[in-house]
């Protein structure tokens, strides 16, 4: 599915209205099923989607490592698309609830829509490995291709991208969906069937950087999160204890280190650390 659809829409420019075709990007209901049980239903762009099963399962924590997930089915329905999932037995959804699960509508706009228990709501992870010094200019030219490298966003203007670089700044994977937390889940689950190696380059997201976003950077052991926008105040807690490198309103010449800034470092200083 190329994630977006034509539609029809009235154009008014400079006191005319002319009608022409559009394209819109798709956003469905996506139900998350582990071993015959619902988890969550997400509202996602239909594109990547096996990435997106992988990714959600690896940083929601119902498995523990891809191993875990035995089997992915990708059910269209009338309602949207059921993600059947069968996970081996000693991985947490195995021993999901159907009674007090995650159970209800995850909107596009939300990362923990759905949980029911307010010690569920902020996790913390263990602190990310050291990873490799990047610099700065690494950071720019990774940014400055995420830029030209968002197809479904450059034909309807209407979801974010997640993207991962190398420590030269060369952009790698590029994942994009309506919902930011979506888009990384996305990419987690690429980096994982492509065996990229976490400690050794960056994540870049088109969006703020809120707490779930530092949360699923931690869990998939992402040192450096670089945003577009700005970070919460709960994301910049979470990314200092999780010693990952938080960086905001990424642009151009310009950036603000929020954490542990010591990772970003000038050419002739970027060596292993």
């Amino acid at each position: 599915m190329p994630g977006y659809v034509r539609r029809s829409v009235e154009r008014w420019r400079h006191g005319e209205a002319t009608v022409k075709d559009d394209l819109v990007a798709e956003e469905i209901p996506v139900a998350m099923v582990y071993n015959g049980v619902t988890f969550a239903v997400m509202m996602a762009t239909p594109h990547d989607l096996d990435d997106f099963a992988l990714g959600f399962s690896l940083s929601e924590g119902l498995i523990d490592e891809p191993a875990q997930l035995l089997q992915l089915e990708i059910h269209p329905l009338l309602e949207g698309i059921e993600l059947a999932m069968r996970v081996t037995d000693n991985a947490p959804a195995a021993r999901l609830d159907g009674t007090r699960g995650r159970l209800l509508p995850g909107r596009s706009g939300c990362g923990i829509c759905g949980t029911r228990e307010l010690e569920h709501a902020v996790r913390h992870h263990h602190p990310v490995g050291e990873g490799t010094a990047i610099c700065r200019e690494a950071l720019e030219a990774a940014q400055r291709q995420l830029q030209g490298n968002q197809p479904i966003n450059q034909a309807t203007g209407a979801v974010h991208a997640a993207a991962w670089a190398d420590a030269d700044g060369n952009l790698l994977l590029l994942r994009e969906d309506v919902g930011r937390h979506n888009a990384l889940d996305k990419l987690i689950g690429a980096m994982q069937r492509a065996g990229v190696d976490a400690q050794q380059g960056m994540a870049l997201v088109t969006s703020r950087a809120s707490y779930e976003m530092v949360t699923k950077a931690a869990s998939a052991g992402i040192p450096l999160l670089a945003a577009i926008s700005a970070p919460t105040a709960l994301a910049i807690e979470l990314a200092r204890d999780a010693h990952i490198t938080l960086v905001g309103f990424t642009r151009p010449g310009s950036h603000n280190v929020y954490t542990h800034p010591d990772r970003l470092a000038s050419p002739a200083q970027r060596t292993p650390r």
